[in-house]
């Protein structure tokens, strides 16, 4: 077998192991895929997919006969050489990495042997090093994951680039991981094992700071009548920023932002290091989530006994991930100032409802919004998008929309009698005020002006 098919091993079938896993596949290689949930590893085994990814589960169907999905250890070592590491590192109460499922992992490899460990779950820098030191023998590369929620397998397939770490001693594993990246055609980039580490870490705690930046420019909007979606628009045109991430809304959520970005700011802390831009990337996120209250009220008054309708409940469009989602955060906020909660996502209304048990969960939008005093879109799912608004405003106790993504068409649903408010843009009814406020002035003597 050449080198290029040489069988994978991947420990760990959460989001980032299984897409790895199929992936590798449909590349041709033999893949052993262990994990220590029996009840995941019967269903992947019948090419049920455990997760919600667009074009994951046809994939699997189809390499079916190269993968195979086991709870024991011995099978993926007797089998695979080369194994890559994909549990989860979730924060620990103070903010640190819980490194507990990947040190389980370590203790589970034999003292000798010709393994080659890569490391897929995102660590703090200085982990590989660790390991190494408590395992000589080991051959340890670092080899982050760039996987986006919603387009991780065109993410797989088509990498913007593959980040190699590996130190002194390790260069033929890294060779090995490299070779099997190669048919890919991303750049790979090849470093030591600490700045591959940081590379994950920093490039997700810059994308989270352009978040809750364009959302602190969005709120400055709001104040003096601009509309973030020009700003952000103009910024984006020049090539020292560009257009990415530049997306005003309620916030960011998912795995790896709220994680990576706590991560390193404790392990700055942890140095002496008081990483003061990272604290106020995170506290700019939360009270981001928790101004879509106060728009509510600017129109509704007290929410005691409203009804409001939160359109998409996971953390983005495209997925059934519901960790850190904002819908979470809101829920709990408008519940807490008295109001009744109803819900709709087209995909992880059940995993929701674990986590929401007292929200009510509607079967569609316009059930949703049946007698809603508000709604709030919460995720830019592509059916709320082509919903039948006029039908939604007859249904609606009053037809107010806020808009936590600008992702509806305003002038469309204030056409169909809809109140509706944006993030960083001015409500329909702050527009008409500031057009009444700048016709007055104009007709007014210029000697007489303020």
């Amino acid at each position: 077998m050449s080198a290029q098919r040489e069988p994978v091993g991947v420990i760990g079938v959460g989001w980032v192991g299984l897409v790895t896993a199929v992936c590798f596949a449909e590349l041709g290689h033999e893949v052993v895929a262990r994990d220590i949930v029996a009840e995941k590893v019967e269903a992947l085994s019948r090419g049920e997919t455990t997760i919600h990814e667009p074009g994951l589960e046809e994939m699997l169907r189809r390499n079916a006969e190269r993968i195979t999905f086991t709870t024991e250890m011995p099978v993926l070592l007797e089998r695979a050489r080369v194994l890559f590491v994909c549990v989860d590192t979730p924060p620990t109460y103070s903010g640190d990495a819980d490194l507990s499922r990947v040190r389980a992992v370590v203790e589970d490899l034999p003292a000798a042997g010709d393994h080659v460990l890569v490391m897929k779950s995102t660590v703090p820098a200085g982990t590989g090093r660790s390991i190494r030191r408590d395992q000589p023998s080991l051959s340890y590369v670092s080899c982050p994951e760039f996987l986006k929620e919603g387009t991780a397998v065109a993410d797989f397939m088509h990498p913007d680039r593959v980040v190699i770490g590996a130190d002194s001693g390790d260069e033929t594993a890294a060779a090995a991981v490299a070779e099997l990246y190669a048919p890919l055609g991303g750049e790979i980039l090849r470093t030591d094992v600490a700045s591959a580490e940081m590379i994950k870490l920093a490039s997700n705690a810059f994308l989270a700071t352009k978040i809750s930046f364009i959302n602190e420019i969005a709120n400055v909007c709001e104040e003096v009548g601009a509309d973030v979606s020009e700003v952000a628009a103009g910024m984006g045109l020049d090539q020292r920023i560009g257009s990415s991430f530049l997306r005003a809304g309620i916030g960011y959520g998912g795995s790896c932002f709220p994680k990576d970005v706590s991560a390193l700011k404790m392990l700055a802390g942890n140095t002496g290091y008081h990483f003061q831009l990272l604290t106020a990337v995170i506290e700019v996120n939360e009270l981001q989530k928790r101004r879509v209250v106060g728009k509510l009220e600017k129109h509704l008054g007290s929410l005691i006994g409203k009804r409001v309708a939160l359109l998409g409940l996971a953390f983005k469009p495209d997925t059934d991930d519901m960790r850190e989602a904002s819908s979470l955060v809101l829920a709990a906020r408008l519940q807490g100032e008295g109001a009744e909660v109803v819900a709709y996502d087209p995909v992880a209304a059940e995993r929701a409802s674990e986590l929401l048990g007292s929200v009510e969960m509607a079967a569609s939008a316009l059930e949703a919004l049946d007698g809603a005093d508000a709604a709030v879109l919460v995720t830019e799912w592509r059916e709320f998008a082509e919903l039948d608004w006029a039908e939604a405003a007859a249904r609606m106790a009053r037809p107010l929309v806020v808009d936590g993504r600008n992702f509806l068409d305003s002038e469309a649903l204030v056409a169909a009698g809809f109140e509706y408010e944006g993030i960083g843009t001015q409500s329909a009814d702050d527009r008409r005020i500031s057009a009444s406020s700048v016709a007055r002035v104009q007709s007014t003597p210029r000697s007489l002006r303020p």
